[in-house]
């Protein structure tokens, strides 16, 4: 967990390293944003149909997506990174996020070439994950910055979070004393979408993590539990997320458990092989 004033911003810093269990990974969308510093080879990302695949060599910043990222891996992985909230982004950023939507952008891209690389080489020689991570939150609260309407946007997130995305956005718009203009466009600025787009995405990931795919599934409870419409309207919600039917998306999810039980990444990604 990062100290303060970073955990305001971030839930975690990671450290990996090692093969990963599928050469293509399926992430969906959820509720956060990505930070990578790659110190291996180079991976891909493959954002939507309509976007061709890249290759990072030094990184990546993902803000908070709509739609599922299709990961390609070296054979082996070894990279640092951060786990954002949804609008921890932006204290890092020189444009709004509303620009990177479903749009991944290099490091350097953002931080530019010689501080990126310079950062990376002060990586790799570091002693240990720990002291590559103590050195990674280091480098991000030294560029650490407050975006004007930071803490509305903070706020209004943390009571959509709160109420698993159910919140209405008109309610917390006027508790908070704007307009629903107003909240939609410092949202987009901070964190890339819309609070109800925000909303929906947690609605999704909230439903999704509370399947258990070792036992029998009730899409209709399920569904009418979560406060979807009907059925229906929830497997167009999984569709969009995951590009996956609700069936097949428990396939996928059994197959990661019979073949890499425990594994530390089992619960989001997704095999796309």
């Amino acid at each position: 967990m990062p100290r303060p004033p970073l955990d305001g911003l971030i839930d975690d810093l990671y450290y990996l390293e090692g093969a990963p269990p599928y050469a293509r990974l399926t992430l969906p969308p959820s509720p956060s944003a990505l930070l990578i510093v790659n110190l291996g080879a180079p991976f891909r990302i493959r954002a939507s149909a309509d976007i061709e695949t890249a290759e990072y060599a030094d990184g990546c910043v993902i803000t908070m997506p709509t739609r599922a990222y299709e990961f390609g891996y070296p054979l082996r992985s070894r990279s640092v990174g951060v786990h954002f909230k949804p609008w921890g982004p932006s204290s890092f950023l020189t444009m709004p996020a509303a620009v990177l939507c479903d749009r991944p952008v290099t490091l350097e891209q953002v931080w530019g070439r010689s501080a990126v690389a310079e950062l990376r080489d002060r990586l790799a020689s570091a002693p240990g994950p720990h002291g590559m991570l103590t050195l990674l939150e280091e480098e991000l609260t030294r560029r650490l910055r407050e975006p004007s309407g930071l803490e509305l946007v903070r706020q209004m997130s943390g009571a959509i979070a709160a109420t698993g995305g159910t919140a209405a956005i008109g309610d917390l718009s006027a508790a908070a004393g704007v307009s629903s203009t107003h909240l939609a466009q410092r949202f987009k600025e901070l964190v890339g979408v819309t609070p109800k787009r925000l909303a929906r995405t947690h609605r999704f990931t909230a439903t999704v993590f509370g399947i258990d795919p070792t036992g029998p599934i009730d899409w209709g409870e399920l569904a009418g539990h979560a406060g979807y419409f009907d059925q229906a309207h929830f497997g167009h919600e999984f569709r969009a997320f995951t590009g996956l039917t609700p069936t097949r998306y428990l396939e996928v999810r059994r197959r990661f458990l019979l073949e890499h039980p425990g594994h530390v990444l089992d619960g989001w990604p997704l095999p796309a092989d």
